[in-house]
């Protein structure tokens, strides 16, 4: 189970991660436009595409990190 873990928490991170960002930029770049939910898609799409790998790769990295601020602040 642990395995699996490496790559549901990246996925349903970057998923939700990447469905707020890409909502809010484009909300922000577009206004509240009858095609806001149409280009929203397109955005989360792409977004998603690019969060996830980079969620696997990075979450390893600042795991690394945390636990040596970690053992530093005890």
């Amino acid at each position: 189970m642990h395995k699996l873990e490496r790559f549901y928490f990246p996925f349903f991170m970057a998923l939700f991660m990447s469905c707020i960002m890409s909502f809010v930029l484009t909300a922000l770049h577009m206004g509240f436009s009858s095609e806001l939910f149409t280009k929203w898609l397109e955005a989360w799409s792409v977004a998603f595409m690019v969060a996830f790998p980079a969620v696997v790769f990075v979450a390893p990295v600042v795991l690394k990190i945390c636990t040596a601020l970690k053992s530093k602040t005890k």
